[in-house]
């Protein structure tokens, strides 16, 4: 995937046509070679170095697509654990890849022991050494010792007394981070996982075209380590030429091992059965599983439709490269819809930052009515305690004048002293009604006013469920058709409803096309009648002897809902013709216009 040329311009990051200081030239030879004015030489090199200077631009945008092309792929080369670069990925039930050593860390902290698989797929020749096995085997946490008693108690692992094969085996359920799904991997646990060796070329030749991590060394030289030139899958290590010859000598067994380009991930020369350890020859198209001869001929796959791996190599290899294809060869197409999603994001932000103000603006309403609310209910409380004071302070005052020494007495005892009869009569008249009334309240005391403000309490039982009811509104759901009352003569009479808990619906549509023509390439084609108020309407004038399919949906504030379900109606045959009619498709009633007086 690299650029021919491209080293030429890493080691020469700053081009130039004269990368080292020319010596001084005589006027003379240079006029003679044209140098220093104007001239064909000088025009010559002018046009040398632009094509040098197109050149290089040239290879430095392409350097530039490889670049992002390889960022772009390497989100599809990471693990969902360890976000690193996969490691003897296996492919999960789901279709998903993780890393060997992160699925086992993982059922390690879901508590399951023993399932983690070969523990051998890590390099364990002589020659490894913690710099070349996995960083991520130093950070896995094992369970503590009391959880893993406790796991074993309760029945998961293998501990003395346990019976292999029990009637209830135990199900090993993987939480897959992608899907964030459980995944059940049966009761081998990682050991029944194919590797995906595919997906571990594409990430060792990423590593190779981007230089990830360097040069690999030579396992087994002393330090200063050289360069490895040679892997070996038997031994699972690197080696340097003189490494190798000495660790695989002449006339030995090792000295028939093949020698293989170096690298930090071994793996099989071929895909092998987990179950079996036999090469996998068919592919199971019933449980979508690569299968060897044995898993072939046992009853697991009895009846299943087995196809050769070839077969389906070139099956699924041809579908790939198809869909590839397409894809490529619709770039406009993908760049167009990018651009309309990347508007619809713009618009979204708008839209969202619109529906934010008008429900601030909303909130904000039903804050200023409870404000004038609350404003005018203390206003009435106020003048009512207002008023219950002033007759409570006019009761005090006639008491008071009741006390020995104050006005009305002092008054009444003066009067009593007048001898003269008529002047007394006179007098004693307007002062004994007076005193009668005072006499008649201290016998039958009572405020006049009441201190309890409880006819001032407010009920907002119905208003707070109100408010916490309060939510955005809803489309209407699905209409429901009435077919007791909907049939076709010379017009359709449509008939529906809507569910009992659905949001209200300010104005129907109705769709309706006929089935009974031949369809129209492309797609299909509905007459449509908008804003139909009511749940009732009339389709006039349509085909005889035709079946026509109508659906309705509502709409409110919120927009549209969904369509209601499709309902099928037969239109009668025209006058004098002969046709059959079904019976249950036409309602033995009479016109719609006998049946519906109110909607001629």
């Amino acid at each position: 995937m690299l650029v021919p040329g491209a080293c030429a311009v890493t080691s020469h990051p700053h081009p130039s046509p004269h990368p080292h200081p020319a010596p001084a030239l005589s006027p003379g030879f240079a006029a003679a070679a044209g140098i220093g004015h104007p001239g064909a030489g000088g025009h010559a090199r002018a046009m040398a170095e632009g094509e040098d200077m197109q050149t290089f631009t040239s290879i430095m945008d392409a350097l530039v697509r490889i670049s992002t092309s390889m960022k772009n792929m390497e989100k599809e080369l990471l693990c969902p654990v360890c976000q690193e670069m996969y490691k003897q990925p296996l492919v999960l039930p789901c279709t998903h890849n993780v890393c060997q050593a992160c699925a086992r860390e993982v059922l390690g902290q879901q508590g399951y022991i023993g399932h983690g698989g070969d523990p051998s797929s890590e390099p364990t020749s002589p020659a490894s050494t913690p710099s070349t096995r996995s960083p991520r085997l130093s950070r896995r946490t094992l369970p503590k010792p009391d959880r893993l008693d406790r796991l074993l108690k309760s029945g998961f692992g293998t501990y003395p007394g346990r019976k292999r094969g029990a009637l209830h085996p135990q199900v090993i359920m993987f939480p897959c981070p992608a899907c964030q799904g459980d995944v059940e991997l049966g009761e081998r646990g990682l050991a029944g996982l194919f590797r995906n060796l595919t997906l571990e070329r594409v990430v060792e030749r990423y590593r190779q075209s981007v230089s990830v991590g360097g040069a690999i060394l030579c396992q087994l030289c002393k330090p200063p380590q050289l360069e490895a030139t040679k892997g070996c899958t038997e031994c699972r290590a690197t080696f340097c030429n003189e490494c190798f010859k000495l660790f695989h000598p002449w006339g030995t067994q090792k000295a028939q091992h093949e020698p293989t380009l170096p690298t930090l991930s071994f793996r099989p020369k071929g895909l092998m059965c987990p179950d079996h350890k036999e090469e996998v020859t068919h592919y199971c198209k019933t449980c979508q599983r690569l299968v060897c001869q044995l898993c072939r001929v046992r009853r697991t796959h009895s009846g299943h439709k087995i196809t050769p791996v070839v077969s389906a190599y070139q099956a699924l290899k041809d579908k790939l490269t198809k869909s590839l294809t397409y894809i490529l060869g619709n770039q406009d197409t993908v760049q167009t819809q990018i651009c309309e999603l990347e508007e619809t994001v713009r618009h979204t932000e708008v839209s969202g930052q619109q529906a934010k103000e008008e429900v601030s603006q909303l909130v904000r309403g039903l804050g200023a009515v409870l404000e004038e609310k609350r404003a005018s209910l203390l206003q009435a409380i106020e003048e009512c305690q207002q008023e219950r004071l002033a007759r409570l302070s006019a009761q005090i005052q006639e008491h008071r004048s009741l006390l020995d020494g104050s006005g009305l007495v002092g008054y009444a005892q003066e009067v009593l002293k007048e001898t003269d009869q008529p002047c007394f009569v006179q007098a004693a008249k307007q002062l004994h009604n007076r005193i009668a009334r005072a006499t008649e309240a201290l016998q039958t005391f009572r405020p006049a006013a009441s201190s309890s403000f409880r006819h001032c309490q407010l009920d907002v039982g119905r208003e707070m469920k109100l408010l916490t009811e309060l939510n955005f509104l809803r489309v209407p759901e699905a209409p429901v058709i009435d077919t007791q009352r909907t049939f076709a003569y010379d017009q359709i009479f449509l008939c529906w409803r809507l569910p009992p808990h659905s949001p209200p619906a300010w104005h129907y549509t109705i769709e309706f096309r006929r089935t009974d023509v031949p369809a129209q390439p492309g797609p299909t084609r509905w007459q449509r009648r908008e804003e139909v108020r009511g749940t009732s309407a009339l389709l006039e004038n349509p085909d005889t002897g035709s079946v026509y399919v109508l659906r309705v949906r509502g709409c409110n504030k919120a927009g549209y809902g969904e369509y209601s379900e499709d309902v099928h109606l037969h239109t009668p045959p025209a006058p004098g013709t002969t046709q059959t009619v079904d019976t249950t498709a036409v309602p033995r009633t009479p016109p719609w216009r006998h049946r519906h007086p109110s909607l001629s």
